[in-house]
């Protein structure tokens, strides 16, 4: 049984994407356009509800700003002589 669920994995790179997938324990398996072998966990890359999507997609965008600082402090930092 195929169920809808919204794919956060990407969400930095290409959005949240909404797609019919079929679960298996805690995994969704979305097929087609990702490979036939291809799985997402459900709770961390894929999400029964689009709310829950752009919880994780939005903790993601904190976690690389805040990545992204630390190198730019570090960057800064650098001098070459």
């Amino acid at each position: 049984m195929k169920i809808k669920v919204w794919i956060s994995k990407y969400a930095l790179a290409s959005g949240i994407a909404e797609h019919e997938a079929e679960i298996k324990g805690d995994t969704a398996y979305p097929g087609a356009p990702f490979m036939s072998f291809t799985g997402f966990v459900m709770g961390k890359d894929a999400h029964d509800s689009r709310e829950g999507a752009v919880v994780a997609a939005e903790a993601m965008r904190v976690k690389k700003i805040a990545s992204v600082k630390k190198q730019l402090v570090k960057l800064e930092k650098l001098r070459f002589e």
